[in-house]
């Protein structure tokens, strides 16, 4: 690269030779650009972050956790340290220290995930920048801090937030491995930025060839570790850390990241195949090693020492994450499906069927499938258009390695059972890096192939159409929102067509940022309105009334509230016990415990079926006055057919345990808080 002070004593230099004034310009510009992304990614994430609807299954397990370390080491669900989560519980730790640091409140609990969503956006441009150019990445961020998917995630307790903060980590290092880029290179020598990418096999014409331009070369944001020297194979360990750290907040989700990885480095990365291939080997083995540190220290404790493992039969880690957790979602009963059994038996519980196109329609389409399919056509003719570059092309690296990430991830939630919307989350990424990259590879300062222009405006106008169709399809889209995508869709199609027609009137960029405009409008209102809605993750774009009263019912919104006048009453029935009580699952203790920060025992954890406590447990901790009251919906396990025949009957549901059942106080409330959160509506897992 060549470098020309400016100033008066300067030698003269050549017609458009970059100085340090005006790289240092483009650096101050491309700074304030990311700065505003992030800042735009922080408002929709936090925006009234106070009223969101919390999953008060880990909202109760990060409470807990926040009042002992011993409940925080092992993840414990309950105050009393008898059951962890039913997951690894890497997320929750910070969801815990929040808590401890600013005390409970809904914002405290979310608050890590907004800072984990904005980190996310961050890291994709500099993982997007390293292959593909600084434009590139500034694009990528700002498609991913407007997905709607990823604005809902961020809005609500929920470990998928660090999840695809680390694995965006992850695929940042293994970019920079790709590029042969060790941190002692300073920005002067980082990735050519677009104007430097490879003639694009649209056409032989040497004119299509584009010049670098030295300017873009000068990034802004290097590695903070400068002064030390990580090759390739320290980038991919480092890489292989951030996938294991992965696996501690979303088991074994975390790994579906790793064939995209390891197949981008083994086909682009520097060295020879079997070089290649040994340092990938190397970061497997620090991913295997990080994956199951705490799984092994947890299975070394004795049982007695620690809360008995949630999602297991046998008290075992590996059990909950690789049975319950992992292959167990892949035609199984979920979780959900099975408490939905215990609590209400013969209730059918609706699932989403399995199908190649439930990422692409309805609820599922408008929370993530809007630039998908875009994305998958941009990453195809980016990998076919430039499969006569060198083998280390770093552009056709960045379409590889995020267009398989984008593959993997579809075909897995496609297989799976059930779909939680919060799910599909993690596609963003990929489908942002993709068109980012895109933009990069369709740029040219001279003439322009027509085939590429006219594939440009079909790619536009079908994103365009497919948002149309997706918004027409919701119950509560604004109704000005369809025009304005095809006025939006048409306007953009035809400045594309104008500049294949008048390419001097409007230049090829023009029309590519109108056509970015037009794919992005939809999924950035949808997004907005998620956040002026205080919607979270379990919402999705323009969903009835009636959808977000069933969403905040199934989440426990409203027994929540009843429960803040019925707890003094469950507390004067047990009689100066201990425990409020023990219930049926982990349902109504999820209330109780982040409402009051009291034990509330659950029976058969999450699901109810878990073995623990067992009815010897159970039957010694009345006799130790523990508990009395004993909450139950629907008596099938044999330790809760022992309490309907043992114990007195107060109400419906409830029964006491340990002597003759007291009386309710003057003017006491009713000791049932009516329905509790429906076993069929509420999504914890």
């Amino acid at each position: 690269m060549r470098l020309i002070m400016s100033g008066p004593d300067s030698p003269s230099s050549e017609p458009g030779t970059p100085t340090w004034d005006r790289m240092s310009e483009q650096v101050w510009l491309r700074r304030l650009a990311l700065t505003a992304i992030a800042a735009l990614a922080g408002l929709l994430y936090a925006w009234s972050m106070g009223h969101d609807t919390l999953e008060y299954y880990y909202a109760a397990a990060d409470r807990s956790m926040s009042m002992s370390w011993h409940d925080f080491i092992f993840g414990a669900f309950d105050p009393a340290g008898t059951i962890t989560v039913d997951k690894l519980p890497g997320a929750l730790w910070l969801q815990a220290l929040s808590v401890r640091a600013f005390g409970v409140h809904t914002w405290a609990i979310i608050l890590p995930q907004v800072i984990e969503g904005i980190g996310a956006v961050l890291v994709l441009y500099r993982a997007v920048r390293r292959l593909a150019g600084p434009t590139a990445g500034l694009i990528a961020a700002l498609v991913l801090a407007v997905s709607p998917a990823t604005v809902a995630l961020n809005r609500e307790n929920i470990s998928d937030s660090l999840l695809i903060l680390l694995l965006v980590l992850a695929a940042d290092q293994v970019s920079g491995a790709i590029a042969g880029l060790t941190t002692r290179d300073t920005d002067l020598h980082d990735l050519e930025d677009d104007d430097e990418l490879e003639e694009d096999d649209d056409t032989e014409d040497p004119d299509d060839i584009e010049e670098p331009d030295d300017l873009d070369d000068y990034d802004d944001l290097d590695d903070p570790s400068s002064g030390a020297l990580i090759g390739p194979l320290g980038r991919l360990i480092l890489a292989g850390f951030w996938v294991g750290l992965a696996f501690q907040a979303k088991d074994i989700e975390a790994w579906m990241v790793l064939p995209a990885l390891g197949l981008a480095y083994l086909l682009s990365g520097p060295g020879s195949v079997l070089r290649r291939a040994g340092q990938l080997a190397a970061a497997g083995v620090v991913v295997a090693l990080v994956s199951v540190s705490w799984m092994t220290a947890v299975s070394l404790v004795p049982a007695a020492d620690r809360p008995y493992v949630d999602g297991s039969h046998d008290n075992s880690v590996f059990a909950q994450v690789f049975s319950y957790n992992g292959f167990g979602r892949f035609g199984d009963q979920t979780p959900l499906q099975v408490r939905a059994a215990q609590m209400n038996p013969g209730a059918p519980l609706p699932v989403p069927a399995r199908a190649a196109d439930r990422l692409l329609d309805s609820a599922l389409g408008r929370d993530t499938g809007w630039l998908v399919p875009a994305a998958v056509v941009v990453a195809a003719w980016g990998i076919a258009s430039r499969r006569r570059q060198p083998r280390g092309d770093p552009l056709r690296a960045c379409f590889i390695l995020w267009g398989g990430w984008l593959v993997t991830f579809f075909v897995v939630f496609t297989a799976v059972t059930t779909l939680w919307p919060y799910y599909t989350a993690a596609l963003s990424p990929a489908a942002a890096a993709i068109l980012g990259a895109g933009v990069a590879a369709a740029r040219s300062p001279d003439r322009v192939p027509v085939r590429r222009t006219v594939g440009l405006a079909v790619v536009v106008a079908g994103t365009a159409a497919y948002a149309g169709w997706l918004v027409s399809s919701s119950a509560g889209a604004p109704g000005w929102l369809v025009p304005l995508i095809v006025v939006a869709g048409t306007i953009a199609t035809g400045v594309i067509l104008w500049s294949l027609a008048r390419p001097r009137a409007v230049p090829f960029p023009a029309a590519l940022a109108a056509g970015l405009v037009a794919v992005a409008l939809a999924p950035a209102v949808a997004s907005v309105s998620l956040a002026a809605h205080s919607e979270s993750a379990f919402d999705t774009p323009f969903e009835s009334t009636r959808v977000q009263e069933d969403v905040a019912l199934g989440l426990g919104k409203q027994a929540i509230i009843a429960l803040q006048t019925v707890i003094p009453t469950y507390q004067h029935l047990e009689n100066g016990a201990p425990y409020v009580l023990a219930a049926q699952s982990a349902l109504l203790p999820s209330a109780i415990i982040y409402d009051s920060g009291l034990e509330a025992l659950p029976i058969g954890g999450f699901d109810g079926t878990t073995p623990s406590p067992t009815l010897a447990q159970l039957q010694a901790d009345i006799q130790n006055g523990l508990f009395h009251l004993v909450w139950i919906s629907s008596a099938t396990d044999p330790r809760l057919l022992w309490f309907t025949s043992h114990c007195s009957q107060l109400t419906q549901r409830l029964w006491y345990c340990g002597g003759p059942p007291p009386t309710l106080a003057p003017g006491g409330a009713s000791p049932t808080p009516g329905p509790p959160p429906s076993p069929s509506a509420s999504p914890a897992n």
